[in-house]
């Protein structure tokens, strides 16, 4: 099956609210179990900005189908058609350009998609796992690539909060796996990842 690739000079085509949600519905509807919600697939987009290993020299095959937990055995799977399939994907590219244009042009612009709750007293506290989760799933396609970045205190600073959002509590610490439980920690940790992910795309 052929997928598009991604072209960093392709038009500008910032998807609306609408069509944000239309994407979302759109993958949470497949029946599968490892489809991204449009949280997920943020971070994911984001994160293969960010990887040492340049997007535009990477082929739509090895990374579009993680966004809708990979493809069936036939036809169109998990999509019902392939109308509907190729819509997911230029929504995801075109999504994908918008988030490079504003780091690169308006970087103070861009808002990751992060869940937001209100508290019992009122507050709003950010949540951004699922968006973490996302991001990792970028760096788990090109592991050796991100080595380095894991490896350099600098860089390894800058990931932590999303590594501690992102990775399976199983691989956390106790005293990690404690500050998560924490809605106002885990604002707190969200809250870090932008700051970070703009630092990390910025040291390219």
């Amino acid at each position: 099956m052929e997928y598009p690739s991604y072209n960093p000079n392709s038009d500008l085509l910032p998807l609306s609210d609408d069509e944000l949600s239309s994407l979302d519905e759109m993958l949470l509807d497949l029946p599968v179990d490892g489809a991204m919600n449009i949280e997920a697939l943020d971070g994911y987009l984001a994160g293969l900005l960010v990887s040492p290993q340049p997007l535009a020299e990477l082929p739509g095959a090895a990374w579009l189908p993680r966004i809708w937990g990979g493809d069936g055995e036939e036809g169109n799977a998990p999509f019902a058609s392939g109308k509907q399939r190729k819509r997911a994907q230029l929504l995801a590219l075109r999504h994908l350009r918008s988030i490079a244009w504003l780091w690169e042009k308006k970087p103070d612009g861009w808002e990751p998609i992060f869940s937001v709750a209100e508290t019992e007293e009122g507050e709003e506290v950010t949540d951004a796992e699922d968006w973490a989760a996302g991001f990792m799933s970028a760096v788990d396609l090109a592991p050796e690539a991100w080595a380095p970045l894991f490896e350099n205190a600098e860089t390894a600073a800058l990931l932590e909060p999303i590594v501690l959002l992102g990775s399976d509590e199983d691989q956390l610490e106790a005293a990690d796996r404690a500050r998560l439980a924490d809605p106002a920690a885990r604002d707190e940790i969200s809250r870090a990842i932008p700051e970070a992910v703009l630092a990390l795309f910025g040291r390219k």
